[in-house]
């Protein structure tokens, strides 16, 4: 048999996001999962240091590396179409899953068996509740890139996205937001000066 899983996740980086907006910058899943891992680490991070928290790091991290793999087979669908209903939504999950499912079949049984609870997660965990909100604080990042570099496209968006984030009452997410984001608003000579 062949085992191509890590093949087909490698395609990740054909997957263009944002198809519906102009954007200044192309990005693909490859580089949102990355970017989604790294903001996880960091509010499990925050979990621990500042609320005293025992979310587990390493599945904040791998529900984040893993959140966008089904896309390879799925593409991705812009999210105004993938939550335009209820009936769309659900229908959207279940091809998700299926895509999951055929990934996880291209894997030797003893992978599959590690790698399945990070691409079919508990979305009932708090491990998973912070890589939802990692998901969009990198929309977010997304849309302050764009309207930095002039494209307004991203302005209403970025007004939903932080909507979104501030009903979700995470006190990671918002200690996040305030400490941590406002350099993503800045240019480099912007950062540099701050040293």
């Amino acid at each position: 048999m062949r085992y191509d899983f890590y093949a087909y996740t490698d395609r990740m980086k054909y997957i263009k996001r944002w198809q519906l907006m102009r954007s200044v910058d192309e990005e693909n899943i490859m580089e949102h999962s990355q970017q989604v891992t790294m903001f996880a680490h960091a509010l499990a991070v925050i979990n621990h240091r500042y609320f005293s928290g025992d979310v587990d790091t390493e599945k904040c991290v791998l529900y984040a590396l893993y959140h966008e793999c089904s896309e390879v087979v799925t593409g991705d669908l812009p999210t105004p179409i993938k939550y335009y209903n209820g009936s769309i939504k659900g229908a959207y999950k279940d091809i998700e899953a299926g895509a999951c499912d055929m990934l996880l079949g291209v894997l030797p049984a003893e992978m599959k068996e590690e790698i399945s609870p990070f691409m079919k997660p508990d979305t009932s965990s708090y491990e998973y509740k912070l890589m939802k909100a990692a998901d969009r604080l990198a929309a977010l990042v997304k849309c302050y890139e764009e309207i930095r570099c002039g494209n307004g496209e991203f302005a209403g968006a970025r007004a939903s996205i932080e909507e979104d984030l501030r009903g979700r009452n995470i006190p990671e997410v918002k200690y996040f937001m305030e400490n941590l984001m406002e350099g993503f608003s800045r240019n480099l000579d912007d950062l540099q000066e701050l040293k």
